[in-house]
């Protein structure tokens, strides 16, 4: 005879009174899931992937062993003692062109205060690798949250955070401003002992590439969309609210580009308040990219067999000059030569052949430069660079194609799926590119494409800089929609 189970299996505690009342403290219907915790609700808003030492975060560039010592020593010395004069400020801008080493700065200083004890919370936002969440507004204040929770030493703040959570569930929906002050301030206002053992520092990066996230009614509205430089204001306007409260006890370190809308804010809002530091020759990066070029330079003699004195000094030096403060120039060159195949030496001499530094006065030009090379070293430059607009430069594989309301990039197979107008044309349109583009191998169904670095999508989204190269973005929307008839077609 089969076992009915009984209704009360799940309850505890309870008791009959009078044959018609029962009460219990710890009933859950059978076959029903127990509520979720407050901690489960947080994690369900957080963005994973923007932690510093997340897994989606494991291929981000780090500064090597004795490169950058200079900027990260002054970032992490003031972190730990603040300014010497009698102005202290509490927020750090670090900030420079694109190119210049800010997030690989950034994720060795995280893991410096880390190795230290001090570091609270961090948050990398990024446009183009890995989940979407990573370039919303919405998971920033609720992934800082989250990291308080994980501190031993701040266990009554993250009592208090939790049960923020539990009275209001909701507040993961509301403004910035109101989850700061539930999620962060007021659990820290309530909070005062043990605040020596508690961490320093959230370090926030890539600021510019939190991009708007557009709130659609059903009918369509016509109000104009957001633009990101609001977004990304409110989060500076918030974050200035925060180190202004007298119970805030840690200092930001913002990192971004120095874009207008930013750079205004720092400037007007928050100039007593913070402490600027520019990437520039200040910080020697030449002395830094000789040393990466050196370790690039030493596994490729180490794997080629070439003698200690390969390249020449002048070699070193034009490559170092010809990037003009951007490490992104020799991070790509080294790249090329470690995955292209082939003599390295002649790999090399197409690089120095490519127009320089001294042929130019934009100091892209030769970034430009190689990245036309490598993409022209394709078999088939105009497909490969289609393939490119589509994923990352319109994004047509996340929710509207060039639209904001974005969803988790689709895996590389579905794209593969979706364009190959015959098996391996994704291998066709990739190849050579691995200097570039991140490929998952065909056995993984999961992971997206990735790109290395956005001035990839700078490039080519600027006419005057990828010249014939360039491809009208409506001339890439209409191959994808293109595509979707063809593949609704062919399935009937």
């Amino acid at each position: 005879m089969s076992m009915i189970p009984s209704p009360f299996e799940n309850a505890s505690n309870f008791k009959i009174e009078g044959g018609t009342h029962i009460y219990a403290k710890n009933y859950n219907h059978y076959g029903e899931r127990p509520p979720k915790s407050s901690i489960e609700k947080l994690r369900e808003h957080i963005a994973a992937g923007a932690l510093h030492n997340s897994d989606e975060r494991c291929d981000a560039p780090k500064c090597l062993p004795e490169t950058r010592v200079a900027v990260q020593g002054e970032v992490v010395s003031w972190i730990c003692d603040g300014d010497s004069d009698d102005d202290p400020k509490e927020i750090m801008w670090v900030t420079g062109p694109a190119g210049s080493g800010k997030t690989a700065i950034m994720g060795s200083v995280a893991d410096t205060c880390q190795g230290k004890g001090i570091l609270g919370a961090a948050h990398f936002f990024s446009s183009f690798s890995g989940s979407a969440n990573r370039r919303s507004k919405r998971f920033l204040v609720p992934t800082l949250a989250y990291q308080f929770v994980q501190h031993k030493s701040m266990a009554l703040v993250a009592d208090q955070i939790l049960s923020a959570v539990e009275h209001n569930p909701a507040v993961f929906d509301q403004k910035l401003e109101v989850q700061l002050d539930q999620l962060i301030l007021e659990p820290l206002r309530t909070c005062r002992e043990g605040r020596s053992a508690w961490p320093k520092v959230i370090i926030i990066d890539g600021l510019d590439e939190c991009e708007a996230m557009q709130y659609h009614d059903a009918t369509p509205s016509k109000a104009p969309p957001r633009p990101k430089e609001d977004d990304q204001t409110e989060i500076l306007s918030v974050l200035k609210k925060a180190v202004s409260d007298p119970d805030f006890p840690f200092r930001i370190v913002i990192a971004s580009r120095p874009e207008h809308a930013i750079k205004r804010f720092f400037a007007d809002a928050v100039k007593s308040l913070t402490r600027e530091l520019f990437l520039d020759a200040k910080y020697n990066p030449d002395a830094d990219m000789v040393l990466f070029l050196e370790s690039k330079f030493a596994s490729i003699r180490r794997d080629s067999h070439l003698p200690s004195s390969w390249p020449s000094d002048d070699v070193r030096q034009t490559l170092i000059a010809n990037a003009s403060g951007q490490f992104i120039y020799v991070a790509t060159v080294g790249r090329f030569m470690e995955v292209s195949g082939g003599d390295p030496d002649e790999l090399l001499k197409q690089v120095l052949r490519l127009p320089g530094v001294k042929s130019s006065t934009n100091p892209l030009a030769p970034l430009d430069g190689l990245y036309t090379h490598i993409l022209n070293s394709s078999s088939d430059p105009p497909l490969s660079v289609l393939w490119l607009d589509l994923v990352f430069r319109e994004r047509c594989f996340e929710g509207v194609p060039g639209g904001s309301h974005h969803t988790n990039p689709r895996p590389a197979t579905f794209v593969r799926l979706y364009l190959e107008l015959y098996p391996g044309q994704a291998s066709h349109a990739f190849r050579n590119l691995n200097s570039l583009v991140s490929t998952p191998p065909a056995e993984n169904h999961h992971s997206p494409y990735r790109l290395y670095h956005k001035s990839l999508v700078d490039f080519l989204q600027d006419r005057s800089r990828s010249g014939t190269l360039y491809i009208e973005p409506k001339a890439v929307l209409e191959h994808f929609v293109d595509r979707y008839f063809q593949l609704w077609k062919s399935k009937g």
